[in-house]
């Protein structure tokens, strides 16, 4: 499979965010975007509050309920972060739809999200050779279960999860020539 973008982005955004689910590669992926463009990268799991670190280390998934003020503070983070240096980079699993909007809406402005795609078995391999603080392997099902691929009608890049990590970065990072005109790394 190609990293080559889907297609080039539909809003210029000063908001990146790498998407998917869990072992995905989101947080590597997003920190090789933010090295590239020199701006903040915010990991969406440390914006988690405690009880829903709790719940999914007990092998509970979450639910929209659990989701929603995450996702606000997360949002309103890379905000903040873009308005102080230009541009910022996340990783956070936005599996639906409406928690892409969400995003989008408590940011106030438009953002670029990033899907790592990959199947089922390939990312299952990844999750079983991987500790994670509080996301075991067993959630990955519901994972892919509450995944609703990004559609061309949204802002999205797909990538394949296959592709080494800098190789994706770097064509994402060739599609935001937008985001030379932002002052970065100051």
């Amino acid at each position: 499979m190609s990293t080559a973008p889907s297609r080039p982005p539909s809003e210029p955004a000063r908001i990146i965010i790498a998407m998917g689910v869990s072992s995905s590669g989101k947080s590597t992926v997003g920190k090789a975007i933010g090295r590239r463009l020199h701006v903040p990268f915010l990991d969406g799991d440390g914006y988690h509050p405690a009880a829903n670190k709790e719940k999914m280390r007990a092998g509970i998934p979450l639910n929209d309920d659990d989701r929603w003020p995450w996702l606000e503070t997360l949002a309103l983070a890379l905000k903040e972060a873009a308005g102080q240096k230009g541009a910022a980079v996340g990783a956070c699993s936005a599996l639906k739809r409406s928690y892409r909007d969400f995003l989008t809406e408590k940011a106030g402005e438009p953002i670029l999200f990033v899907f790592l795609q990959g199947s089922k078995e390939v990312i299952g391999k990844r999750i079983a050779a991987r500790q994670h603080e509080y996301m075991p392997a067993s959630l990955l099902d519901s994972q892919f279960a509450t995944l609703e691929v990004p559609t061309p009608d949204e802002n999205v890049i797909t990538v394949s999860v296959e592709d080494p990590v800098e190789t994706i970065a770097t064509k994402v990072v060739k599609t935001l020539d937008h985001l030379k005109t932002f002052k970065r790394g100051q």
